[in-house]
């Protein structure tokens, strides 16, 4: 039964993304090259066939990964800023949507865990789809709930047809199982890009999810924006969790760059870090990665919000990231700052992936 079910949501997914995409190619010619929101290419559009060739081919040359800046004069990646010009443009198309059709993309979000940082996560959601002219629902349910009480929330809204997005705030309690609530989200509906049928399309050459995780999406994005050549480099991802590590592994090699992930049992991490053009670290360990773990002239992501009190701020804590951002100043090329450079991009993505929802669900172009 649940082979078959399995099955009947991957045809359901594939003939979702034919029609999507068949319409979409119908439209392109109309659309003037100021109408795409986002740099990245449709996944399948970059896709490329694996012909191997002699190391005598290889162009010593062409070692420099960016033209950026001096490595030893940073540039920081304001995430902010480029969350804000992206969000200014969805919020854009939602007003055309609301003016052509009357209707709005909608996005739900359900919060269990009642962590601070859980919360402050969620309601930064709900005021994002405020500030873009989004309609947006939170339900809060009690940190005992049951599964079921959970599987009932998200069977109301994948049922609601004015909700594009539906959004488990993770992470759960220990008591719920999160693979089998993430799973219960409607596929067409995964604006987090959780569910094992848009993670499973994103592994797989040729194939396009309906979404992309937000957060690996927001960093690809950033990398572009910055100018930062991925074809051919050296990656490392720093963490291997299923919200982040694993789909930014995925989307780095559909972008063709060779990848290793580091966590908890990798040997010498230093080492191989500072071997990589390319670092995204999404640990969430304070200071994890030092200055001398990391390459002169590579590229810095940094995921990891970890907060820590902090008596002098204005809230008791502060946020830090995973890298010791003031060794790394000195070394990289680029990097982004923690607060203020992958958050807010994540919000950004999430309100994409609901405007894309609700263009495909009211076949709006």
């Amino acid at each position: 039964m649940s082979t078959a079910l399995l099955r009947g949501g991957g045809l359901l997914l594939r003939k979702s993304m034919i029609r999507w995409t068949l319409r979409a190619l119908a439209t392109s010619s109309c659309d003037s090259g100021d109408s795409q929101i986002l740099r990245s290419p449709p996944l399948a559009s970059v896709d490329l066939p694996d012909v191997w060739t002699s190391n005598s081919d290889h162009d010593e040359t062409s070692t420099s990964i960016s033209n950026l800046t001096n490595p030893q004069t940073a540039v920081v990646i304001d995430g902010k800023a480029i969350a804000a010009e992206i969000i200014s443009r969805i919020a854009s198309e939602g007003s055309r949507m609301k003016k052509s059709i009357g209707q709005v993309p909608g996005l739900a979000v359900i919060l269990v865990n009642q962590r601070r940082e859980c919360q402050i996560y969620a309601r930064n959601k709900i005021k994002a789809c405020e500030e873009a002219g989004f309609w947006s629902k939170i339900t809060e349910l009690p940190e005992h709930c049951s599964e079921n009480e959970v599987i009932k929330a998200l069977s109301t809204f994948n049922e609601n047809p004015s909700v594009h997005g539906v959004i488990v705030q993770l992470p759960l309690p220990q008591h719920l199982d999160e693979g089998k609530i993430l799973s219960k989200v409607c596929v067409e509906k995964d604006v987090d890009g959780l569910h094992p049928l848009n993670i499973g399309n994103l592994a797989m050459r040729g194939r396009e999810p309906l979404f992309i995780s937000c957060t690996p999406k927001g960093c690809i994005e950033l990398l572009l924006r910055s100018g930062v050549e991925i074809r051919g480099k050296k990656a490392v991802v720093i963490g291997r969790s299923n919200i982040v590590g694993l789909p930014t592994y995925l989307l780095l090699q559909r972008h063709h760059a060779t990848v290793s992930v580091l966590h908890a049992f990798t040997e010498n991490p230093e080492k191989i870090t500072s071997e990589a053009d390319i670092v995204i670290s999404a640990a969430g360990v304070p200071n994890l990665v030092r200055g001398s773990w990391l390459k002169s002239g590579s590229i810095v992501i940094d995921v990891g919000t970890c907060p820590v009190e902090d008596p002098d701020s204005e809230h008791g804590y502060r946020l830090m990231g995973d890298v010791c951002y003031d060794e790394a100043v000195r070394v990289v090329s680029a990097i982004t700052p923690v607060p203020g450079g992958v958050g807010p991009m994540t919000v950004a993505m999430l309100l994409l992936n609901t405007l894309e929802s609700a263009k495909r669900a009211y076949e709006f172009f």
